[in-house]
């Protein structure tokens, strides 16, 4: 049986144990903040602000322009753009238009990109149509988009809703926004359509709003199926947990693509009515000017930012005291780099944790009343449960302080893989999700990670599967074997290294020339960092490769 909820000892006053969380559409929140908040700010971006109402209405209206050019209900939309106020406009518009919201990384190239659009059967694109400094953010989309079937792109810039000034600015910025053939513009459907009238009925507890790329537990990238009620219900959660209110401003620089920004930088503070401070990357001094002049109170980032915080000077020139949420997850958050964070900003940093097939956050430390543990990744939420199950019955609970594997339950949990039941019934048992990782619970019921049973390499909050980095090796002419795995990396937390056998071990091949080839083709941060060059690779009789023998090896290296 279930473990008793040991963490209803630690939990703080703020915060409830159980939430109502209603079956409506995701898009409600918006309309709701909007309707209540109509003329607060919603966002901010480079100095221009977006009212509640007017967000509100220009979702709609691109809902419209959607259904004009015959987006129906269930269909799946591809969303290709960094942080900019395009993304919110079409997530929303998306959603009450009946769509699904397929979020794709701009950082993909061609096949990565590929890969996500026929697999989620995506008729429409919107992306960002601009070169930055000599980077045509663009390519991967016009390279692929003869080859995945799509009926419409929609182009927007980075420029389009910048303040006058700043517009004319851009192209000495380098930002230039190229005409694209075949292709509708953003703000032309927007003037040229009026709010969307009677929005699609959806099943709130069925209907999916979000198909989500991860490896999950498998390492095969996979849509998780989120739904309208999932991602509600998170948002709901993680604005109860943050807590967050209307006075809040939520710096939004982790990237809305990813589900942890999608939720916790988006989602909870229009849930709320919160302001959004939104910024298109991540730039120390940027950040840091940001948080003072806009007063953030709400920072939720990942370790990699925190490290480049507390290891830039800039950082030190800046307060960071109105700041009283710091939110790290998406990897595991060093001891060392919370308490030097801690003790340079005044930031008030605590560790969560989260997967995809949850919307994504399950856990968080309490941010008052009862205090953070180190190295934990915190107490469940409200109305989500845990559990350490054995690893290889997972049928079977095990007692407070065993190590088995962490299983969720809980009004997040995905429906499923999208057209995979297979790898769906793999994770998916009797109402629990099993996460893969390999966690234990103490006495006070804060869950600790002590290992990954899956393969999956976490670059600073990203993905990295080796299989993927593996087929991209595969295709360099001199290489004859090669396998990847992960390692441990001051910054990211985790590197790609790559072991590779050559064709013909007198060829004189570099390490250079092999990152050189994978950077071509796979987004930067799957990209090795170290290359070693190796006579055979350990696999088992059946020919699986031993990636355990080769972290061995490489541990006794360093």
């Amino acid at each position: 049986m279930i473990q008793q909820r040991a963490w209803h000892r630690s939990w703080p006053t703020y915060l409830p144990r159980d939430l109502e969380i209603s079956p409506v559409p995701l898009h409600s929140f918006l309309t709701e903040s909007a309707s209540r908040l109509p003329n607060k700010t919603c966002i901010v971006y480079q100095g221009r602000t977006f009212t509640y109402s007017g967000l509100d209405d220009l979702s709609s209206r691109f809902a419209s322009a959607l259904v004009a050019l015959g987006l129906r209900k269930g269909d799946r939309v591809g969303v290709f753009m960094p942080n900019m106020p395009q993304f919110i406009i079409s997530y929303f518009g998306i959603l009450k238009a009946g769509g699904v919201v397929v979020a794709c990384s701009p950082l993909y190239k061609e096949k990565e990109l590929e890969f996500q659009l026929r697999d989620s059967g995506s008729s429409l694109v919107i992306a960002v149509n601009d070169v930055v400094r000599g980077n045509d953010l663009y390519k991967s989309l016009e390279a692929c988009r003869g080859r995945v079937g799509l009926r419409h792109v929609i182009t927007a810039s980075l420029t389009d809703y910048l303040p006058a000034l700043k517009r004319n600015l851009a192209g000495i910025a380098g930002v230039k926004n190229l005409p694209r053939e075949d292709t509708i513009r953003f703000t032309d459907l927007i003037r040229a359509h009026g709010p969307l009238e009677g929005f699609p009925e959806v099943d709130p507890m069925n209907d999916l709003a979000v198909l989500q790329y991860t490896g999950g537990t498998t390492g095969t990238s996979k849509g998780a199926m989120l739904t309208h009620y999932n991602l509600y219900a998170n948002a709901m959660m993680a604005a109860a947990a943050l807590p967050l209110t209307e006075e809040d401003v939520c710096l939004s620089v982790l990237p809305l693509f990813h589900i942890y920004g999608m939720t916790v930088t988006m989602n909870a503070p229009v849930f709320v009515g919160a302001k959004i401070v939104l910024l298109p990357r991540f730039e120390v001094k940027q950040v840091m000017e940001t948080i003072q002049k806009e007063r953030v109170t709400c920072f939720c980032a990942v370790p990699t930012m925190y490290i480049a915080v507390i290891n830039s000077e800039e950082g030190k020139r800046f307060d960071l005291r109105t700041v009283r949420a710091c939110i790290s997850g998406g990897a595991p958050l060093a001891v060392a780099v919370r308490k030097k964070f801690i003790e340079m900003t005044g930031g008030n940093l605590v560790e969560g944790y989260g997967l995809t097939e949850c919307s994504p956050v399950t856990h968080i430390n309490p941010l008052k009343d009862a205090l953070p543990k180190e190295a934990s990744i915190g107490i469940p939420l409200p109305a989500t449960d845990a559990a350490i199950v054995d690893l290889d019955d997972p049928e079977r609970f095990l007692p407070t302080g065993e190590v088995g594997e962490l299983a969720i339950r809980g009004p997040q949990v995905m429906k499923g893989y999208w057209n995979r039941k297979e790898e769906s019934e793999m994770v998916l048992r009797n109402g629990w999700l099993l996460t893969g990782d390999i966690a234990k619970m103490d006495d006070d019921g804060y869950f600790y990670i002590v290992d990954r049973k899956k393969d999956m390499v976490d670059v600073g909050g990203f993905k990295v599967y080796p299989r993927e980095v593996e087929e991209i090796l595969f295709e360099h002419p001199e290489v004859k074997d090669a396998a990847a795995i992960g390692i441990v990396d001051s910054y990211r937390g985790e590197a790609v290294k790559a072991f590779v056998v050559l064709k013909d071990p007198t060829k004189k091949v570099s390490e250079a020339e092999i990152i050189q080839f994978c950077t071509e083709r796979v987004a930067k941060y799957k990209v090795p960092k170290q290359v070693e060059f190796v006579g055979e690779l350990p696999k088992t009789l059946v020919g699986k490769v031993l990636r355990r023998k080769l972290r061995e090896a490489t541990s006794r290296q360093s």
